[in-house]
């Protein structure tokens, strides 16, 4: 097949569509990769991209294919003119540096924004191809969700706009169960929909072969490390996780790391100061997600959390499935269908979202296990990552479903 893969975000930058390309053209596909300068998360193009742009024009056998688009900032004013110059220069562009070329298939990686989606549906009208989209992030829920957007009449206009995006997919796949209501009552069918979760990074694939620990950690060495890696944001609720730190701050012998960067880590940041807290909660920056195994070889226990809010519910973080695989204990703090996945393997402890008392309770039950017990835990959630969220079954469907969309 030859496939046109639209993706606001891709390599450098750390996003699972990179695991489809890369599969896609290892089983002999022809791929070719829409997208923008890599400027996800701090904001601002990658220097090495300026100053090398020739370096990144292709991606595992993949030709890449960049578009002019706005960094996001550090605003919301920013990050909304992001949203639309990847719209504006995908659609201008797009055609032009596409053109002669024929696709057997459309495939648009959705995570915020949805908008990105529309200079894929340009495309499939010029080039006649069937249009598949991977929802990852559900609008205009998470807008409301995240306070991102308020007004009620604002959120019907981008309700339409996903309307009218849904009904020109000829697939929509969805990393959650819990998606079909949403997508149903704004796309008014579920006929195209079909679940399709993540999976774990290539990089965890041999997390049970022996992994240094990284230096940053050899502080905390002996000491009952509670390790969050990923995004700082609104959505991961870190007050919530401050407040259970802070419950806990006299059990010093509980790190809590955070590793990785976000809109909200300078918020963070001085939260920890006003509460007294640099002595058990440490940033430890942002790092590679090639670097991920080492920081988790030095974890007791890996955090994910997430707001309490209805469409987070109904939300699996794609941090889970990495976790799982690391063969750590899990600690969460969220509802609905992330909580369902980490208690259906056995792998760790759940607090309802927004809970900081549980959160700091199940925290404290975690640490007095017996180490026999943490290792079965995260044993038996490498073992459901295996079972329910394996890459390479997961790709031979997403071939299966594009092929049979360009029959």
């Amino acid at each position: 097949m030859k496939v046109l893969v639209v993706s606001q975000y891709f390599w450098p930058e750390t996003f699972r569509v990179n695991d489809i390309v890369s599969e896609l053209t290892a089983r002999g596909h022809e791929v070719s990769v829409l997208t923008g300068r890599p400027n996800y998360p701090e904001g601002a193009v990658q220097p090495d991209f300026l100053a090398h742009p020739e370096h990144y024009g292709s991606y595992a056998g993949a030709e890449v294919l960049r578009l002019p688009l706005r960094p996001r900032g550090k605003g919301s004013l920013q990050l909304l003119l992001n949203y639309w110059s990847f719209v504006f220069w995908g659609c201008l562009l797009g055609p032009w540096k596409l053109r002669g070329r024929h696709f057997d298939a459309i495939f648009v990686f959705e995570t915020s924004p949805i908008t990105s989606a529309l200079p894929a549906i340009l495309l499939k009208w010029i080039k006649r191809a069937p249009l598949s989209m991977w929802v990852l992030d559900l609008w205009p829920d998470t807008l409301k969700a995240v306070g991102m957007v308020k007004s009620e009449r604002a959120l019907r206009l981008v309700g339409a706009l996903c309307t009218f995006i849904y009904r020109q997919c000829d697939l929509i796949l969805g990393q959650s169960q819990a998606f079909v209501e949403p997508i149903r009552r704004w796309a008014g069918s579920t006929d195209k929909f079909r679940y399709f979760p993540a999976w774990s990074e290539e990089v965890f694939d041999n997390a049970s072969a022996h992994v240094d620990i990284a230096p940053e950690l050899l502080d905390h060495q002996g000491k009952f490390n509670i390790l969050f890696a990923g995004n700082i944001g609104d959505a991961q609720d870190f007050p919530s996780i401050l407040r259970a730190a802070d419950l806990t701050r006299d059990h010093t012998d509980i790190h809590w790391l955070i590793v990785g960067d976000g809109r909200a880590a300078a918020q963070v940041r001085e939260e920890i100061q006003r509460l007294g807290l640099s002595s058990t909660v440490f940033m430890l920056g942002r790092h590679p997600v090639e670097r991920m195994p080492s920081f988790f070889a030095g974890a007791s226990a890996l955090l994910v959390s997430l707001k309490s809010d209805p469409i987070f519910s109904m939300t699996i973080p794609g941090k889970v499935q990495s976790y799982l695989a690391a063969g750590k204990p899990l600690l969460a703090m969220l509802d609905g269908e992330g909580a369902r996945v980490i208690e259906a393997s056995g792998a760790g402890h759940v607090a309802s979202a927004g809970d900081a008392r549980a959160l700091a309770n199940q925290a404290l039950a975690l640490a007095n296990l017996p180490l026999e017990r943490q290792l079965a835990m995260g044993q038996s959630g490498r073992s459901y990552c295996e079972a329910q969220f394996n890459r390479a079954s997961l790709m031979t469907q997403l071939e299966r479903w594009l092929a049979s969309s360009s029959a």
